[in-house]
């Protein structure tokens, strides 16, 4: 079984980590899934990326889930002969154009003047440069520098609290679309969303396109999501707290609060989440982290989320592989703590499925897994329901989960404490399918001859959401008992 990390890590790939034997030495060190960031870089670039992956899972004999992020309505900064040295109490003025004119500075996006008001902040390069906007005359913004600094091209522009008329997807992100629906992309991330709808428009688009199985993963950074979260929550398939935009809109001290409260929402509701954003950017120039970097992996996974995330770190840090096996310690040492929660469901998620006989069923294995000594979870998932609903419950032991197809075995793989692996023997409990089980155990997931573990799934047939049976299954019994025999 390759990197047994019950917490899943993503790992973003950039120009540090562009070749083939990186990513290797990446995904051998622990990572899960692979971030391909549509912000930079052209789709060939990425499609030889996504090519040197898939290589690389049949050479491993694995399952490799990828993200593709699309960047969304982000704007920024034009271009600037040179970088310009910005002093407090100075008036600065932007226009939508590609280039500096005169001493108006250029913005990429058409309708920034028409979407700011007076007394409205405006911050760039993810805060370090702070405005405020005066008046608005000519299409011309006027904004008062509130901190000093230096002002660099094509650095991001927020405006919190703007409502904004940027749609969600733009010429850029519909191309990327296209490329994802045709290349066996896993994920896709969707910026800046806002409300339901516009994660519902993103799946109407992969539709178009005949793809079915791609997931979309909303990224939660602008305080419309934030305030619309339950919605948005039901119609994703993942979501990911993406905290870099996150906190320049709402401000950095309502960060944590916020990371806790989606955490649970997507927890109750099944649904994957990833934290993300300046996890250990410390790395991305010293070969350890902060004590505080460290201390915010531990707590991201302590609040329940199923994956952690590098950006920079691996994307063009000096450090990419030593930023991914830290993040595995930190990881493999949180969950050993006694204060992990282990093999306890939401209560919220208890509530809402009181009646649900997957529910019950899924809190008996949590307690067997808390009273027994049993080594495993074995689910035999058809849509991957069953193990979607166990690792909600963060069991203190691995979920092995056997899959019909590649496509559902990597949508899964995200999820905290999953491990799943195509199988072709039936789903079912007669004595010739668990003879079979039992080698595959053995053979592909290391379990021992004698072993205890747990078998869920539904029968006759597998049912999405209808899981109906626990047995508890000795491995290598029955064929000791058929040797005995003879």
């Amino acid at each position: 079984m390759d990197n047994y990390t019950m917490t899943k890590i993503v790992a973003t790939l950039g120009p540090a980590t562009s070749t083939k034997e990186k990513i290797r030495e990446l995904f051998k060190n622990g990572v899960t899934m692979f971030r391909l960031n549509s912000s930079h870089g052209d789709v060939e670039m990425h499609k030889t990326n996504l090519s040197y992956i898939r290589e690389i899972e049949k050479e491993e004999k694995t399952l490799i889930p990828v993200l593709l992020d699309l960047q969304g309505p982000k704007i920024r900064i034009g271009n600037l002969p040179e970088s310009i040295e910005i002093k407090k109490g100075q008036i600065l003025k932007f226009r939508h154009q590609p280039e500096i004119t005169g001493d108006i500075l250029p913005v990429d996006y058409k309708g920034m003047a028409d979407d700011v008001t007076p007394g409205e902040k405006i911050m760039i390069d993810d805060g370090k440069i702070q405005l405020e906007v005066k008046k608005v005359e000519d299409k011309v913004i006027f904004a008062e520098v509130l901190t000093d600094g230096l002002l660099k091209q094509r650095k991001g522009i927020n405006i919190p609290g703007s409502q904004g008329s940027l749609d969600v997807l733009t010429e850029r992100d519909i191309k990327f679309v296209e490329f994802a629906a045709h290349n066996d992309i896993d994920y896709l991330g969707l910026s800046f969303v806002r409300e339901a709808s516009d994660v519902v428009k993103l799946r109407e688009l992969l539709h178009s396109h005949g793809n079915t199985t791609a997931r979309i993963i909303s990224k939660i950074e602008k305080p419309q999501a934030v305030n619309n979260i339950d919605a948005i929550i039901e119609v994703s398939d993942g979501i990911m707290v993406a905290r870099g935009d996150l906190g320049i809109e709402i401000s950095n001290e309502k960060v944590p609060i916020v990371q806790k409260t989606i955490i649970r929402k997507a927890n109750t509701k099944r649904k994957v989440v990833i934290v993300a954003t300046q996890m250990l950017d410390s790395m991305i120039e010293n070969p350890i982290p902060t004590r505080a970097e460290t201390s915010d992996v531990a707590n991201a996974i302590l609040d329940g989320t199923d994956a952690i995330m590098l950006s920079g770190e691996t994307a063009a840090g000096a450090y990419p592989v030593e930023a991914v096996a830290m993040m595995k310690k930190i990881a493999d040492n949180v969950e050993e703590s006694p204060f992990m929660r282990k093999n306890k469901f939401p209560r919220k998620m208890i509530e809402e499925e009181k009646d649900s006989q997957a529910m019950a069923i899924g809190m008996s294995i949590a307690d067997m897994a808390r009273k027994m000594n049993v080594k495993a979870v074995i689910a035999l998932t058809g849509s991957g329901f069953t193990a979607s609903m166990l690792a909600e419950g963060k069991l203190n032991i691995p979920i092995f989960a056997c899959c019909p197809s590649k496509n559902i075995c990597r949508d899964i793989k995200l999820y905290r404490g999953v491990f799943p692996y195509i199988v072709d023997f039936d789903a079912s409990i007669d004595k010739e399918s668990l003879k079979q089980m039992d080698e595959f155990l053995m053979k592909s997931m290391k379990l021992e001859d004698g072993d205890l573990v747990l078998v869920t799934g539904s029968v006759p047939e597998l049912l999405v959401g209808g899981t109906n049976f626990i047995k508890i299954h000795e491995i290598g019994k029955l064929k000791r008992q058929e040797n005995a025999q003879k």
